[in-house]
C-alpha cells in the first residue's frame, strides 16, 4: 500500500482542519521564504567588503542578519504553535472516537479481544499518529520550501556547481525508500509487541492475588523477562536501522560538500563567481544540513505513524455487534417498559462453536412477578439473563418484553429500565457513592443512603472513616467479596428498576445477610418483575416460579413445593442443603 493509501483514514480529521493547516502552511512559507534569504545579505556584505564597505554599512548588514534571524523565528513560532496544536487537536479527536467506539462494543468484543492490545493502540499508536500529523508534516514542509528555495538561489549563483552539489540525491532517495520499508515492518512487530507486554502486565495486576496465592510470581517474572527481552531486541534492530539511515544521509551530504569546495573553489580563483556568491553557496550547502538529517527523521516517523494508522484505524472501524440498528423501520419505538418477559423457543449459541449453549426455551415472566434460576455450572443460567438487557444477542422474536420483540427497544430505553448485577462483581476505582450511583448520576444523598439500607450494606459503610467517601480501590479491591455484592446490589436499585436480574448476587454473603436483603427486595420490588440466579434454595424458596436449566434446556418449573414433590434435581439440590444445614447445627 502506498503512504497515501495508508493515511486514507485520517482524510477526515484533517479535512476538520484544513484552515488551520492551511494558515500553518503559510506561516511556514514565510518562514522559510525569510530564512533562505539569511545567505544572500551574507553574500552582498561580503562583496561589498571587498569593496571597502564602511563601518555603517557593516552595522547595516549586522542588523539586517538579526532581522532576518527574528523574522524567520517568528514565522517559526508560530508554524509550530498552529502546525503541533493541530496535530494535538487531531489527536484528541481520535482518542475520543477510540473511546466513543469502544464504548458501545457489546461484551462479546472484549472477550476477543486482549485489554493490554487495546491500551497499546489508545496509547502509543495513538502517540505516533500524532508525531505524523504534526512533527512529521512540519518538517516535511520545512524541508521542502528550504530545499526549493535554496535551490533557486543556487541555480542562480552557478548551475553547474549546483548540479555537482546533488548529484548524491538520486542514491539518498534510494535509500529512503529502502530503509522506509524496512523501518516499517519492523515497527509493526515491535507494536505487536507492545501490546503482547501491555496484555501480560494487565493480566498479572488484575490478578496479582491469584498469582500470590499460587506462588506464581517468578514463573510470571521470568516470562515477562522473556517478553520484555525480545520487544528490546526488536527495538534494538530498529534503532541500528535508523543509526544506518542518518549517517548515510550526512555522508552523502559530507561529499556534496566536498565536491563544492573543490569546483567552487576554482570557480573563485578563475573569477567566475565572486568570493560572497561562493560563501553564499557553501551556506546554503550548511543550512540543507539540517533538513536532510530532518528527512530520515520524517521517513521514521511517518513509517511508525503509517503502522500505527492502521492498527487505530481497526479499532475505529469495528462496529457494535449489538445496536440499534435493529429497531423496525417506520414504527415509533417504545419509550416504556411494564416487565413481562416471554421466551419463545429460544436457542443460542455461542460464535465459532457448534453445540447451543441454550435450547428451546419456552418461558413466560408475567409483569411483576418474580422468577429463579437453579441447575448446575455451565447449565447457561448466566447466558439466559444476559439476553434481556441484549448483552448477548437473541434472533428476533425469541425473546419479547411487553409482547415486542426486545430488539424493537432502543438500548437506552431497554436498560435503563434494567437493573443488572453481574455474576463478577466490578467497582471502578471511585468512591462508594460514586460506585453506587453510577447508573443515576443525578441521584440525591437520600437516594444513596436508600438503596444502601435496602443492600444491607449502609452501616458497614457508615463505619468506615471516611463512610460514603471512602475510595474503593481498583475493581474494589479494598472491600470484601460480600460488600462489593451488596454495593453492587445498591447499584441497580437506586435506578429504581422495572426489572431487576441478580446473577448469583448472594453468592459471597451469609444466610442472615441474605434473608434480610431477600425481604427487602420483595418489598421493593412489590408489582416490578425479578429474575434471580442462585445455588441457595433458601435464595429461590420464595420466588413465584422457579426455572431448572440443565444443559441450556428447562427441565423443571413451577414453585418450590410442586418442585420439592418432583423428586428431580431441585428436590435433590434441596435434600442435599437441607442436610448440609443440619451437619452444620449439628457441628
Amino acid at each position: 500500500m502506498t503512504i497515501w493509501e495508508n493515511l486514507r483514514p485520517l482524510f477526515p480529521y484533517l479535512r476538520r482542519y484544513r484552515r488551520g493547516f492551511l494558515v500553518g502552511g503559510l506561516f511556514a512559507v514565510c518562514s522559510n521564504a525569510i530564512w533562505v534569504l539569511f545567505p544572500q545579505v551574507i553574500r552582498r556584505a561580503i562583496d561589498d567588503m571587498t569593496r571597502h564597505l564602511s563601518y555603517r554599512g557593516i552595522l547595516f548588514y549586522a542588523g539586517l542578519l538579526i532581522a532576518v534571524a527574528l523574522a524567520k523565528g517568528v514565522f517559526l513560532f508560530l508554524t509550530r504553535w498552529v502546525l503541533i496544536g493541530l496535530s494535538r487537536d487531531i489527536e484528541y479527536d481520535l482518542r475520543n472516537d477510540i473511546f466513543r467506539t469502544l464504548e458501545l462494543q457489546a461484551p462479546g468484543y472484549f472477550r476477543e479481544h486482549r485489554t493490554g492490545d487495546i491500551m497499546a493502540r489508545a496509547t502509543n499508536d495513538l502517540n505516533a499518529v500524532r508525531m505524523l500529523l504534526g512533527p512529521a508534516i512540519m518538517y516535511s514542509l520545512n524541508t521542502l520550501l528550504f530545499t526549493v528555495g535554496a535551490l533557486i538561489f543556487m541555480v542562480r549563483i552557478s548551475p553547474w556547481l549546483t548540479l555537482l552539489a546533488f548529484v548524491p540525491l538520486p542514491a539518498a532517495s534510494i535509500l529512503v525508500q529502502y530503509f522506509g520499508r524496512r523501518i516499517h515492518e519492523r515497527f509493526e512487530r515491535i507494536q505487536a509487541m507492545y501490546s503482547d507486554i501491555s496484555a501480560q502486565v494487565q493480566e498479572n495486576v488484575a490478578g496479582a492475588r491469584l498469582v500470590r496465592a499460587f506462588a506464581q510470581e517468578e514463573a510470571e517474572i521470568r516470562s515477562f523477562e522473556r517478553a520484555n527481552a525480545e520487544y528490546i531486541r526488536r527495538a534494538l534492530r530498529l534503532v541500528r536501522l535508523m543509526g544506518m539511515l542518518w549517517p548515510t544521509l550526512e555522508f552523502l551530504l559530507g561529499l556534496s560538500l566536498v565536491v563544492v569546495l573543490l569546483v567552487g573553489g576554482h570557480e573563485v580563483v578563475t573569477r567566475r563567481i565572486s568570493v560572497g556568491a561562493f560563501v553564499a553557496f557553501t551556506t546554503y550547502m550548511t543550512m540543507l544540513t539540517w533538513p536532510v538529517i530532518a528527512l530520515g527523521w520524517v521517513v521514521n516517523l511517518v513509517q511508525r505513524g503509517t503502522a500505527s494508522v492502521r492498527r487505530i484505524h481497526e479499532l475505529l472501524i469495528a462496529k457494535p455487534s449489538i445496536s440499534d440498528a435493529t429497531l423496525p423501520v417506520g414504527q415509533a419505538p417504545p419509550t416504556e417498559i411494564r416487565g413481562e418477559i416471554e421466551f419463545r423457543n429460544l436457542t443460542l449459541t455461542y460464535p465459532g462453536t457448534a453445540a447451543p449453549v441454550l435450547r428451546k426455551i419456552d418461558l413466560r415472566i408475567p409483569e411483576g412477578t418474580s422468577l429463579a434460576i437453579v441447575g448446575p455450572t455451565g447449565a447457561g443460567k448466566t447466558s439466559l439473563v444476559s439476553l434481556i438487557p441484549r448483552l448477548m444477542e437473541a434472533e428476533r422474536g425469541t425473546l419479547l418484553i411487553d409482547g415486542r420483540s426486545v430488539m424493537d427497544y432502543p438500548l437506552a430505553t431497554l436498560r435503563q429500565a434494567i437493573g443488572f448485577v453481574p455474576q463478577e462483581t466490578f467497582l471502578f476505582g471511585e468512591t462508594i457513592r460514586e460506585n453506587v450511583a453510577f447508573g443515576a448520576p443525578n441521584a440525591t444523598d437520600e437516594a444513596v443512603l436508600d438503596a444502601t439500607r435496602a443492600a444491607h450494606i449502609r452501616d458497614e459503610i457508615l463505619e468506615f472513616p471516611k463512610g460514603f467517601d471512602t475510595l474503593v480501590g481498583e475493581r474494589g479491591i479494598t472491600l470484601s467479596g460480600g460488600q462489593k455484592q451488596r454495593i453492587a446490589i445498591a447499584r441497580a436499585l437506586i435506578r429504581d428498576p422495572k426489572i431487576l436480574i441478580l446473577d448469583d448476587a448472594l453468592s459471597s454473603v451469609d444466610t442472615y445477610t441474605e434473608e434480610q436483603i431477600l425481604h427487602e427486595l420483595a418489598e421493593r420490588m412489590r408489582g416490578r418483575t425479578t429474575i434471580f440466579i442462585s445455588h441457595r434454595v433458601s435464595t429461590v424458596r420464595h420466588a413465584d416460579q422457579i426455572a431448572v436449566l440443565v444443559d441450556g434446556s428447562i427441565v423443571e418449573l413451577g414453585t418450590h413445593d410442586e418442585l420439592v414433590a418432583r423428586n428431580g434435581y431441585y428436590t435433590e439440590l434441596h435434600e442435599k442443603q437441607m442436610l448440609e444445614e443440619e451437619l452444620a447445627v449439628v457441628g
